[in-house]
């Protein structure tokens, strides 16, 4: 085997031209194919920490509340109770969230906009205020505004609210400013409420564009109900990916305690508002969901983005393969009389089919492992640059504000096996020829 791998280098360094011209294109392509990955991820990434910290937690334990069987409301009452069961029963939980869930108009003196209001305690929501960046008037208004960020941790304060920068933009508002909220509480009648701004933050993509935040206390208020009551509770797990498992643990465990549930969907909160309203119940039923669910209708845009990658890489990879098979097959015809004079010798046809492969695959790992570092470091280059997305429609799709590129060793090692396994796979037809010449054709060929 050591032979064969020895004269296997020796015929790459000996055809050096042709080795160059074929490994450049397989770097390439790994480069490319490391850099779709690395944004890929990085949407992904983008996905998750925006959406488990604007829409959703890991697990998410909340509810409708229907006082007629024809009105749903967001509510999950008899809160503490329900977080005792959830605390006891989740030995994975890392931390847990209250979040208040609404729908209001707000009114500023230049404008007003419908979003869903969410209600928060600032002093625990230390995940929030790492995540959100806020962002200096001047990123919004556009009339000389200073350089004023405001401060998020000011919702620990009753009647505040944080803002992202499209709303601001549309209200026209600064820090300081006052706005109102209207809401229908459930009792039927229309409450106001005063709020000042207190922060904006920059756009998450389609996930903020409709979100606000404000003290829990303030939805409360605005809804008229008790203490007792909140939107969700949000379950933060040590690992992400235990959250189906403790779902469905805790739809069997408050079953058991006698809550009525109702029927998983994969669906966020607001688009279970018609069919909710459409049944025949009165009273409280909790709703329990993951944070997959709650982000469903956003799900389309990474898989839209990989579908797209996968169209290119196939492209791609078909190129250089059809690359491969023909530069492999002009060497096996160049090399017949080689071939040839090693059947005659004794060389068994397995040992020269694994000869052609072996070159193959030295040239794919070579070429491989070259790609993928240049397209690592490039990746990570970028990265560095914080590179700021100026146009709203692709902070829309990204999740971010910035171009985001998440690299792995995972996904560096994945491209380079899958190069590998292209250029073996490309070299197994002209392999086969190779193996099939008769030591004869050695003789002639040289004749």
């Amino acid at each position: 085997m050591w032979t064969l791998l020895e004269m296997a280098f020796r015929n790459l360094v000996q055809a050096r031209r042709r080795t160059a011209l074929l490994g450049s294109a397989i770097a390439l392509v790994t480069l490319v194919l490391v850099l779709l990955q690395a944004v890929g991820k990085g949407i992904e990434s983008g996905l998750v920490d925006g959406a488990t910290t604007v829409l959703a937690g890991h697990v998410n334990v909340a509810g409708f509340f229907k006082p007629t069987p024809t009105m749903a409301i967001p509510f999950l009452t008899n809160r503490h109770e329900v977080r005792r069961i959830v605390e006891e029963n989740v030995p994975e939980v890392d931390y847990i969230v209250e979040r208040h869930r609404g729908w209001v108009k707000i009114v500023s003196d230049h404008g007003s906009t419908y979003a869903a209001l969410t209600g928060l305690e600032a002093t625990g929501e230390d995940r929030f205020m790492d995540t959100v960046r806020l962002v200096p008037e001047s990123d919004w208004l556009e009339d000389g505004a200073a350089d004023v960020r405001g401060n998020a941790r000011e919702l620990a304060t009753p009647h505040t609210i944080l803002l992202f920068e499209a709303q601001a933009r549309k209200l026209q508002v600064r820090i300081g400013d006052v706005v109102t909220l209207q809401a229908e509480s459930p009792g039927g009648q229309v409450n106001t409420l005063d709020a000042r701004v207190v922060a904006v933050a920059a756009d998450l993509g389609l996930m903020t564009s409709w979100t606000v935040f404000v003290p829990s206390d303030d939805v409360r208020e605005l809804y008229d109900v008790a203490e007792g009551t909140t939107g969700a509770l949000w379950i933060y797990l040590k690992d992400i990916d235990d959250a189906p498992a403790v779902m469905a643990r805790l739809r069997t465990v408050l079953e058991a305690k006698g809550y009525r549930l109702m029927e998983h969907q994969a669906a966020p909160y607001f688009m279970k508002f018609e069919s909710t309203n459409g049944e025949d119940w009165t009273g409280q039923k909790l709703d329990l969901t993951i944070w997959k669910d709650e982000v469903s209708f956003l799900t389309w845009v990474l898989t839209g983005f990989q579908t797209l990658t996968a169209f290119l890489v196939l492209v791609l990879v078909a190129i250089v393969a059809v690359g491969i098979m023909n530069t492999m097959g002009n060497a096996v015809r160049e090399r017949t009389g080689e071939l040839g004079t090693l059947r005659a010798i004794g060389m068994r046809r397995s040992r020269v089919l694994l000869l052609i492969v072996l070159e193959a695959a030295l040239l794919g790992l070579g070429a491989g492992l070259l790609g993928a570092g240049a397209g690592a470091l490039l990746a990570l280059g970028v990265a560095s640059l914080h590179v700021e997305l100026g146009s709203e429609a692709l902070r829309s799709i990204l999740f971010s504000d910035e171009l985001r590129l998440t690299l792995t060793g995972g996904l560096v090692l994945q491209a380079v096996l899958v190069v590998v396994a292209l250029t073996v796979l490309a070299s197994l037809l002209p392999a086969r020829r190779a193996a099939r010449l008769p030591p004869i054709t050695a003789m002639q060929h040289t004749q």
